[in-house]
């Protein structure tokens, strides 16, 4: 019975990746519509399965990130070629993310087994990477752990490296910066959560006075005059 259990299992799985396959190249097919954007969204499906059937749960969001770069690479190949636009991406992503929180606060509560390896932030359920001392967890490994890093590194750098392209040479007055770096600080804490958390605060503080030295170089203020001779 639980070689059924566990071919039964695969069989979803591979099929619910199949379906996450379709969306993802979902332009191929040319019917000049704009589902594919709901990749990002149904990557959440097989995740979330695997998370139930108790894969590794820092694995499990790995594997999420990976199927969000997919889906990034191919809508920044699109922004390149001027077919989309980078505010329909972020936007799609980031209803995702939304997406996959509110799970976070739902399944664990319905199923325990999907506790294991997580810890309660707020009303989230995530993986319990670190101690009370910002020492690693004895349950996770760290060649995972070293690759999830990347991961989330590439991931955050592949949506805020096309918007500094979006932003250069644009008219940015000053204030307007405070809500720029304001957007950039979520993101910005995860990375430093995930890779020092023990300086999450300093290190955010950082990133953030250097995207501020950045987008000084890139912008203007829009109150540029050209003195004539």
């Amino acid at each position: 019975m639980a070689e059924f259990e566990l071919i039964n299992a695969i069989i979803i799985v591979a099929t619910l990746f199949v379906i996450y396959g379709v969306f993802l190249f979902f332009d191929l097919f040319k019917r000049n519509e704009r589902y594919g954007y709901l990749a990002y969204i149904v990557a959440l499906i097989p995740i979330n399965v695997l998370w139930f059937l108790q894969f590794d749960v820092l694995g499990v969001y790995l594997l999420l990130f990976i199927l969000w770069i997919f889906c990034l690479l191919r809508d920044l190949y699109g922004v390149t070629k001027e077919k989309k636009e980078i505010n329909d991406v972020v936007l799609y992503l980031v209803l995702a993310i939304i997406i996959q929180l509110i799970l976070t606060a739902i399944l664990p509560v319905s199923l325990d087994t999907m506790q294991t390896n997580t810890t309660l932030y707020w009303f989230f359920y995530l993986p319990d990477t670190y101690t009370s001392a910002f020492a690693i967890e004895g349950w996770v490994n760290s060649t995972m752990l070293f690759a999830f890093r990347v991961t989330a590194s590439v991931l955050i750098g592949l949506v805020i490296v096309p918007l500094f392209v979006d932003l250069k040479g644009e008219d940015v007055p000053l204030p307007v910066f405070i809500i720029i770096i304001g957007l950039f600080i979520p993101p910005f804490l995860y990375l430093s959560y995930v890779w020092l958390p023990g300086a999450m605060a300093m290190l955010t503080f950082l990133m953030s006075v250097l995207l501020f030295v950045l987008l000084l170089l890139i912008t203007k203020s829009g109150k540029e005059v050209q003195k004539k001779k």
